[in-house]
């Protein structure tokens, strides 16, 4: 069952190249700047949600109800040109599905696919599906990216899931009118961000001595929110975006103590780094059953996007010192 608050504007397109667009999990982190942003630039946007929420004057929202392969998509689509799908069960430590990859699977691929089925059949001719990282690995030897041509290594449920979807995207924009773009993105931060990014300001924000200041010898590559909205928005209209994978990040990859270290400047704090040598808390976490999170902070994950700077001439934007400094304001953490 759909619902509906009509908050109608007139006027406006991305670069007048859709007429309206469909932006799925529109109340999420990622939808609702992407929702702002496509207002501000004059768009015509319709937001499907789970339950009713408030958005800009202008916005026509879609209460669809929870995301599955038999969601009816027909009224939300009305009008769309283009959909920008956000919407998705979203990776998790625990997991407390009896079957999670059934479940990844029915959220993640059906229902994707399910949309792009309808979106066809309502006239939308792009659709741009926010995918991840995770869909090439779960990480990289330092100076060593993924590319968008490597062979795709998905090691959980999540990341499979997301790579059936993109394979079943692209194999629909292959045998018909629709164009399919995918962009993959690593960690997202910036204003509203939660978990994992969140918890590490506060930690900073509250001066607790953090053993990672000897974390220098890895590489992150990070995407700020303003700069994946800013890729997002060129997906939607550049012609040669049209069936194509593209990896999105900062274009500056940090270790993870430079990246605390610029976290506490932009929150204002001076960062208690405690100089513990990265075999040392692998032999710790190996011994407290921890492996996967030491793993994270001291490995690295690197994306190359240069194939997005060539076909796209997409330059990130924002740097990662501006988008930390946004995050930091928009995360509401104080020192302590």
């Amino acid at each position: 069952m759909t619902c509906w608050l009509s908050l109608l504007r007139p006027g406006g397109a991305v670069a007048d190249a859709v007429a309206r667009v469909l932006v799925t999990g529109a109340n999420g982190f990622v939808g609702r700047a992407l929702v702002e942003e496509l207002v501000r630039r004059g768009s015509a946007v319709t937001a499907a949600v789970r339950r009713t929420a408030t958005f800009p004057t202008g916005v026509r929202i879609a209460c669809v109800g929870d995301l599955g392969p038999s969601t009816d998509w027909r009224e939300a689509l009305a009008g769309c040109g283009a959909v920008v799908h956000l919407a998705a069960r979203v990776h998790v430590m625990s997991d407390g599905a009896a079957d999670p990859l059934a479940e990844y699977r029915r959220v993640n691929v059906a229902a994707t696919l399910a949309l792009a089925q309808q979106a066809l059949v309502a006239g939308a001719r792009r659709y741009v599906f926010v995918s991840s990282v995770k869909v090439n690995g779960e990480g990289t030897q330092p100076g060593r990216p993924y590319h968008e041509i490597d062979t795709p290594a998905p090691a959980d449920p999540y990341a499979i899931s997301k790579l059936e979807a993109e394979e079943g995207l692209l194999a629909l924009a292959a045998s018909t009118s629709m164009e399919v773009v995918v962009i993959r993105a690593p960690l997202i931060y910036g204003p509203g961000v939660r978990a994992n990014f969140l918890r590490m300001a506060r930690w900073l924000a509250r001066g607790l001595p953090l053993p990672l200041g000897a974390v220098t010898e890895n590489r992150r590559s990070l995407l700020g929110l303003d700069n994946l909205v800013d890729l997002i928005l060129l997906c939607l209209q550049h012609p040669r975006a049209a069936n194509q994978v593209f990896l999105a990040a900062d274009g500056e990859d940090l270790s993870t103590t430079e990246l605390l270290r610029r976290t506490a400047a932009a929150l204002g704090v001076h960062p208690r780094l405690v100089p513990v040598p990265p075999a040392i808390l692998e032999a710790g976490a190996a011994v407290l059953g921890k492996r996967a999170v030491v793993d994270r902070l001291c490995g690295s994950l690197q994306v190359d996007i240069g194939k997005a700077r060539r076909v796209l001439g997409w330059r990130p934007p924002v740097s990662v010192d501006e988008g930390l400094l946004r995050a930091a304001r928009g995360l509401g953490v104080r020192a302590t």
